[in-house]
């Protein structure tokens, strides 16, 4: 089996798309995605139709959940954007998503953890970063969970680590490459645009893997950010970091509003 994995789409309907057509190039067998779809303030409701129309196995992330659960009052600004785009489809959809799902006998898909899909499965916090977690940490987490690969999202960090007999691997982010996230405050930077997936196969009895980092008219996502007043994703979108503050001069900003998702 040749696997492509993605996650942390986040609304990114330009950057999906990119790595969609990279992936039909590499002759990939199975697409899944690891959850965190839509929210954001981008392409929510078209990024879930195409989801939709590909049918791939996909898990709910905790933008998911919490879509589903919170009212609109009590949603961040990106949830609560997604929520007041979608329409019915695109709650059913939504609803019958798993919050983890075993693809195969040896592939365990999960968006946090096994346990929890807020958990950095393989990531810890030091001073505001995110840091390669001990094994010991890692082991914790995972508790009495076994597969040959459990595939996980969240952190938007690309990564593949081997305990045991098993392979753990994040793909990193398809749409969003920089984040601040408060509880406990610290940031996430990948340091460019570029769209993030990764593919695994098994050669020999061997999972072997992949990361690939992905070019896509990043410019046209930032334009959308700036018009719904999202400075702060704009930034992220553009330069695969967090801003040095959450507001920043339009002309900095490459933009292409000739997009149309």
């Amino acid at each position: 089996m040749r696997l492509a994995l993605i996650s942390d789409i986040h609304g990114n309907l330009p950057a999906l798309e990119a790595v969609a057509t990279d992936i039909r190039r590499r002759g990939c067998d199975v697409v899944s995605n690891l959850g965190d779809s839509l929210s954001g303030p981008l392409w929510p409701k078209e990024t879930a139709q195409f989801l939709m129309a590909e049918n791939w196995p996909t898990v709910a992330g905790n933008h998911e959940r919490q879509l589903l659960t919170q009212s609109t009052a009590k949603q961040s600004l990106s949830d609560r954007f997604a929520s007041l785009q979608l329409g019915q489809p695109e709650w059913a959809w939504l609803a019958a998503l798993p919050a983890i799902l075993p693809l195969t006998e040896d592939i365990l898909l999960c968006h946090g953890s096994p346990h929890g899909d807020k958990v950095y499965l393989m990531e810890s916090i030091v001073n505001g970063r995110t840091v390669l977690s001990a094994e010991k940490e890692i082991r914790q987490r995972l508790g009495d969970t076994r597969a040959a690969v459990i595939a996980c999202g969240h952190t938007h960090i690309p990564r593949s680590l081997h305990i045991d007999d098993m392979l753990l691997i994040n793909p990193g982010s398809v749409g969003l490459q920089a984040y601040e996230d408060d509880q406990p405050p610290h940031v996430v930077e990948n340091g460019s645009p570029h769209a993030r997936y990764a593919v695994i196969e098994k050669r020999q009895n061997t999972w072997t893997t992949e990361h690939f980092a992905i070019p896509y008219p990043y410019g046209v996502a930032v334009a959308k950010a700036q018009k719904e007043h999202r400075t702060d994703w704009a930034y992220a979108l553009q330069y695969g970091r967090t801003p040095p503050a959450h507001t920043l001069p339009a002309s900095t900003l490459t933009v292409n509003p000739e997009y149309q998702p």
